[in-house]
């Protein structure tokens, strides 16, 4: 997928993909997802966490975003602080 030109909020580091992610989800939802992640578009969470990853975001910590694919699978996108390592997966996959 290509990353060059996305607005970044905060730095993703190092974005790594399941293999299960990899074969379920289409790559044009991931893509769409990770700009809106990194976008600070925090998709289908609560409000609770919605401003717990803005938190995260001004000091550092773990920021997990909630998506679906056009087939209607839930994913998630997490991103780790020290060192950034940013991970695409399915919930069965954590």
């Amino acid at each position: 997928m290509n990353l060059i030109h996305m607005p970044f909020s905060f730095s993703l580091g190092r974005t790594l993909i399941t293999r299960n992610a990899a074969e379920t989800l289409d790559p044009d939802d991931v893509a769409t997802a990770l700009r809106r992640h990194a976008a600070k578009d925090w998709g289908n969470l609560c409000t609770e966490d919605w401003e717990s990853n803005d938190l995260a975001v001004r000091s550092g910590g773990r920021i997990l975003s909630a998506y679906q694919d056009r087939n209607g699978v839930k994913f998630w996108i997490i991103t780790d602080a020290g060192p950034e390592v940013t991970t695409i997966l399915l919930p069965e996959d954590y």
